[in-house]
């Protein structure tokens, strides 16, 4: 797809253009990754983070909100009860949690491995390479880690440097692309993605990101709206002003559809959520606009209840208050309404098995 392409639909506000959008870009899921809905069972087991983004509301310095992280022994109940609803991959994520050093995760990812047959995705932020690859060696199976944008200067304001290293290392910026590289060296599946409606955002920087992902060769991609916590510099939005006038990227769930969908196009054989924050902006339909705008995946949080509401990255985030089984027949019926079924197995990428067969490499 031409970018010229790519920025035109992003600016397309004409429903009937954009129906057909929508039906190429569920035709292009359907022929490249199939009608299956593969379900990734969540696990959220910290809210400590080191990180100051200036959005998140599990920024190092906001004093409001109130800790936690999971024991072991109860990160492997929920991974059971993924087990037990049928899902093929349990997602541990977390904030940048220095408590869940390279050891304890490494203990943990082969105590799921030997008691399920569970696919392990991780996402704990930023990490040193060696950690990486101990994880990898223990088991993990895929990684995600968003760049979040393209545009370099976008991303440095609205990350400021760790917030618990010397200032030499605050002064070094992150390099995350230079991190997915080392995921991929490494085998596993690779995911990143980007925020939609970051103050300053263009249209062209939102264009440069779609690029960017099919020159990645990503495994996963997960988009969603830029959406603030009121505790955070970012929630007064005269600290940073949008970009001028008809140049700055809405936060809306319209234009996360067309990420979504342009996201299929550019990259027919990733694996694509229908993210919470989807389901955050419409209750009543959001993950099913997503699913048949070119998503192939859900996340039904396992997250206990009295830990979920604490992981508050954005305020009024959906289903909060379900248990893990609730959200499993919800999710499982609303797939079922839609056509499609969910799926079976790990769900890989299909992306990453032609990548492996590409670098001659057997899959593991």
């Amino acid at each position: 797809m031409q970018r010229s392409e790519i920025i035109n639909w992003l600016r397309e506000t004409d429903p009937g253009w954009l129906e057909d959008l929508w039906r190429l870009a569920d035709q292009t899921r359907r022929e490249n990754v199939g009608d299956e809905v593969h379900l990734r069972g969540l696990v959220e087991l910290s809210n400590h983070c080191v990180r100051l983004c200036g959005y998140c509301g599990l920024r190092a310095a906001n004093a409001g909100l109130q800790r936690y992280r999971m024991s072991d022994d109860e990160v492997l109940r929920c991974a059971r009860q993924a087990v037990e609803f049928g899902y093929g991959t349990v997602v541990l994520q977390s904030g940048e949690d220095p408590q869940l050093t390279g050891q304890r995760m490494t203990g943990l990812i082969r105590r799921i491995k030997a008691e399920t047959p569970l696919a392990v995705t991780l996402s704990l932020g930023e990490r040193d390479d060696n950690e990486l690859a101990e994880w990898r060696r223990a088991g993990a199976d895929r990684y995600l880690l968003r760049f979040e944008t393209s545009n370099r200067e976008l991303y440095d304001r609205i990350h400021p440097p760790k917030a618990d290293v010397p200032s030499a290392a605050k002064r070094r910026k992150s390099d995350r692309l230079a991190i997915l590289e080392t995921l991929r060296n490494l085998g596993y599946e690779v995911g990143s993605g980007v925020m939609i409606g970051i103050p300053g955002q263009t249209f062209d920087d939102l264009a440069d990101d779609i690029e960017l992902f099919g020159r990645l060769e990503l495994d996963m991609i997960g988009v969603g709206p830029y959406l603030c916590h009121p505790d955070t510099p970012l929630a007064d939005r005269r600290a940073w002003p949008d970009a001028p006038a008809g140049r700055q990227v809405p936060a809306d769930e319209a234009m996360t559809y067309k990420v979504i969908a342009l996201t299929r196009l550019v990259c027919p054989l990733t694996n694509i959520p229908a993210t919470t924050a989807l389901a955050t902006l419409n209750t009543d339909y959001g993950r099913e606009w997503g699913l048949v705008r070119g998503a192939n995946v859900a996340m039904p949080n396992l997250t206990p209840p009295k830990y979920r509401i604490l992981y508050e990255i954005y305020p009024d985030k959906a289903c909060i208050a379900e248990t893990g089984r609730k959200c499993q027949q919800c999710l499982s019926d609303r797939i079922k309404a839609l056509g499609r079924r969910p799926g079976a197995g790990r769900g890989d990428s299909p992306n990453y098995h032609q990548r492996l067969a590409a670098d001659g490499t057997s899959v593991p």
